[in-house]
């Protein structure tokens, strides 16, 4: 999907404004009750050595946003209020002293919290302004719209990390349970394009097949219809992606892997965090800048900064095929 974007994104670099537009929650619970848009949300006015202020542009969300916001991380992240938001796609307007990598004007993004589910940050990306620090940011790629751009470090950083800890190879087979998602498809693009799985096989619901083959999926297994674990054939690694990882060992080879990133895991299976990382942006620029990978977003994209409580809770629903991203951002 293609939109226009307005040049006129931010108008002189040089004024840091006090306060920001925020959306923010003060108590846990679902976005339609406990959600605020705050015009005049405090702005940090000090940024620490290692950071950088940016004009956000477009941000999108995650599951991990209404999860937090249901108080599931608490324990972890007993903070509030909170602005909500872990993507970014924006311009920079202050650096810290320490900063190498970015300058003012430069266009960037990131997912702004390092440890997925702790120390995580209360000012978010839903918000005119957000601060984050230099090694979770990273260039964005040219050809990309800040709209494209913002749908992807999450989803792109987490679906990368399980290849990682599985230490898939080339040559490997591959089944994805939940391929339509916003991790599921860039693991499958992953698989296909950077990891050069030898078959892929994935899951969703009858209308997403198509996508599924759009993206590489050698054989798409429709969930509504029949059970992955009663095909025949099994692979090297199963990918879990919707929390069925108890079983997914029914599908894998006996010296192949489960990986999920939906808690608990259930043991051998690898339950996983992601770490945030701009190197891994950095990395795998080449494979969008040559259209190898690509940025999928749901048909409600773009949202506008007005709707947040209704897209947070679009998404909710599970009914969205790729990304939710809300733009413009006043």
């Amino acid at each position: 999907m293609w939109v226009h974007e307005s040049d006129e994104h931010i108008n002189d670099a040089s004024i840091i404004p006090t306060h920001t537009k925020a959306w923010y929650y003060s108590e846990h619970g679902s976005p339609g009750d406990v959600l605020k848009l705050d015009p005049n949300w405090p702005l940090p006015q000090q940024l620490k050595d290692d950071q950088v202020l940016i004009k956000v542009i477009a941000a999108s969300i995650n599951p991990v946003d209404y999860k937090r916001m249901h108080g599931e991380f608490k324990d972890t992240d007993p903070h509030l209020p909170i602005v909500p938001g872990y993507d970014v796609a924006g311009i920079v307007v202050k650096v810290g002293g320490e900063v190498k990598k970015f300058k003012v004007g430069d266009e960037v993004y990131g997912d702004i919290n390092e440890q997925g589910l702790s120390n995580l940050k209360i000012h978010g990306t839903l918000s005119e302004y957000t601060i984050a620090e230099e090694r979770l940011l990273a260039h964005k790629p040219s050809n990309l719209s800040f709209i494209e751009a913002a749908s992807i470090p999450l989803a792109l950083e987490t679906a990368n990390e399980g290849f990682e800890h599985a230490h898939f190879s080339a040559g490997k087979s591959i089944l994805v349970l939940g391929g339509a998602g916003g991790v599921g498809n860039y693991v499958i693009q992953l698989a296909k394009q950077v990891y050069k799985a030898s078959k892929i096989a994935a899951t969703a619901s009858t209308g997403k097949l198509e996508l599924l083959r759009e993206l590489g999926v050698d054989l798409p297994i429709d969930y509504t219809k029949e059970n992955f674990e009663d095909l025949p054939e099994k692979y090297d690694l199963v990918y879990d992606v919707v929390g069925q990882g108890d079983r997914a060992f029914k599908a894998v080879k006996e010296d192949g892997k489960v990986v999920t990133i939906v808690p608990p895991g259930h043991p051998p299976a690898m339950f996983f965090v992601l770490t945030s990382k701009g190197s891994i942006l950095e990395n795998l620029r080449p494979y969008f800048e040559s259209g190898k990978l690509k940025p999928i977003l749901d048909a409600k994209t773009p949202v506008p900064f007005s709707q947040v409580i209704e897209a947070i809770s679009y998404l909710e629903t599970s009914r969205a095929t790729g990304k939710v991203v809300v733009y413009p951002i006043p």
